[in-house]
C-alpha cells in the first residue's frame, strides 16, 4: 500500500491532514455562474479540493432509466433521469475557467469520471491530478481498469459495495498498474440516515483493505464526518450548495457554505486534538510535575542511625524529592543525621 498518495498540492496519508473534499456535484444547477460561485465558498470554508462530475446525458442513462427515491423526494416530482441530468449537465467547455477559478483560490479540482470511457478521458484531457469514481461505478471494472492506466490517484466511492466487490476493484486497479487508491466509505442514500451509516465498516475497510480509506459524508449536520476523522479516516467529502433550497435533487443533502466551515474546523481542530502517537508528558505538563507529583517524606523526627519505617516515612507533595518508587527500597535503610518530621528526604539523608 502507498502510505502517502500526492494529488496536486496535497498529501493523503494516515500521518497527514485530512483531505477535506467540498462536492460541488450537480449543484451548480449547469450554470458556470454557480459553479464558480461553489468554488470561492468551498475555498472560503476550508476545503482543500472542489470536486464536480463529468458526464454527458446520452453517454450516461439510457431513456428507460428512473429517478432513485431519493431524487424524487429531493425535487419533489417524478421525471426520467435522463431529463433530471440534462438541466444540470456541466458543460466541459465550462471546466477551464472553473480550472483557473480553482487555482486562484488555491484548490484543487476534481470531477467524477460518469458515462463510461469518453467521460474518463475527458477528466484525464482536462489535467486534473487525479480520478474520482463514484460509488455507482465502483463494480464497473471495465472503467476502473481504464483510469487506472492514465496512473494518476484514483478516489473511489464505495456505497452499495460488499468487502468482496471491493477487494475485486483494488485487484482490478492493481493489474493495470495503479496503486495509488483511496476508498471512501459511504451509504448511497441523500440523506443518509444515522442507522445506515456504519462506520464500523470503515474500520472493517482498514484492517481487510491495503489501501488509505476515508468516508464520504451524505448525513444531515458534520457530527458523522468529524467522527470518521477520530476514527482515522484520511479523507473527507461532503456536499457543498449555495442554498439548500434551490431546486435540483443534492441540495437539500448538502451543506451549506457556513455548515461546511464549521465541519472543516472542527476536523481542523480534531487533528490538533488528536496530536502525537507517543506517550510522553507535554511541554506545560512538564512544569507541573513537580507541583503535582508526589516525594518521600518523614512523618516523625528521626535521629542519626534509626531505620526508615512506615512508620517514620510517607509520601507527599511536591514531587522535587525522591521519587515515590524508591519506597520500598529505603525502608529498612539508616538515617545518615537527625531529621525533623515532615521534610522532604534526600538522598544525603541517608547512610
Amino acid at each position: 500500500m502507498n502510505e502517502t498518495i500526492r494529488i496536486g498540492s496535497k498529501s493523503i496519508g494516515k500521518d497527514k491532514p485530512v483531505f477535506i473534499i467540498a462536492e460541488g456535484g450537480v449543484n451548480h444547477n449547469g450554470r458556470l455562474d454557480l459553479a464558480l460561485k461553489l468554488v470561492d465558498a468551498a475555498a472560503d470554508a476550508g476545503a482543500d479540493a472542489i470536486k464536480f462530475q463529468t458526464w454527458t446525458t446520452p453517454e450516461l442513462v439510457t431513456m428507460q432509466a428512473q429517478m432513485a427515491e431519493y431524487q424524487k423526494k429531493n425535487l419533489g416530482k417524478t421525471t426520467s433521469q435522463a431529463e433530471m441530468l440534462r438541466k444540470v449537465e456541466l458543460k466541459e467547455e465550462y471546466f477551464p475557467a472553473i480550472l483557473r477559478r480553482a487555482a486562484k483560490r488555491k484548490l484543487i479540482l476534481l470531477s467524477s469520471a460518469h458515462g463510461g470511457f469518453a467521460a474518463v478521458d475527458r477528466v484525464q484531457r482536462l489535467g486534473l491530478p487525479a480520478f474520482k469514481i463514484a460509488s455507482g461505478d465502483t463494480v464497473n471494472y471495465p472503467i476502473l481498469a481504464h483510469a487506472a492506466k492514465y496512473g494518476k490517484p484514483i478516489i473511489l466511492g464505495t456505497g452499495m459495495c460488499t468487502m468482496a466487490e471491493l477487494k475485486e476493484s483494488i485487484r482490478i486497479m492493481r493489474k493495470a498498474g495503479n496503486d495509488k487508491i483511496v476508498m471512501l466509505h459511504c451509504t448511497t442514500n441523500y440523506p443518509t440516515p444515522s442507522n445506515e451509516v456504519n462506520l464500523r465498516a470503515m474500520l472493517t475497510m482498514m484492517r481487510e483493505l491495503d489501501v488509505l480509506i476515508g468516508y464520504s459524508d451524505h448525513t444531515i449536520g458534520h457530527q458523522v464526518a468529524t467522527m470518521a476523522v477520530t476514527l482515522g479516516a484520511c479523507c473527507i467529502e461532503k456536499h457543498l450548495t449555495l442554498d439548500k433550497n434551490m431546486e435540483g435533487p443534492d441540495h437539500k443533502a448538502s451543506s451549506e457554505p457556513q455548515e461546511f466551515k464549521a465541519m472543516a474546523d472542527s476536523i481542523r481542530n480534531i487533528e490538533v486534538i488528536m496530536g502525537s502517537p507517543i506517550k510522553k508528558p507535554c511541554p506545560s505538563e512538564t512544569r507541573i510535575m513537580a507541583i503535582a507529583r508526589k516525594s518521600i517524606v518523614t512523618t516523625a523526627t528521626i535521629k542519626k542511625g534509626d531505620r526508615f519505617t512506615k512508620n517514620n516515612i510517607g509520601i507527599k507533595r511536591p514531587g522535587n524529592g525522591i521519587p515515590p518508587q524508591h519506597y520500598w527500597k529505603i525502608l529498612g535503610e539508616t538515617a545518615k543525621k537527625n531529621i525533623s518530621s515532615d521534610k522532604i528526604l534526600r538522598p544525603s539523608d541517608i547512610e
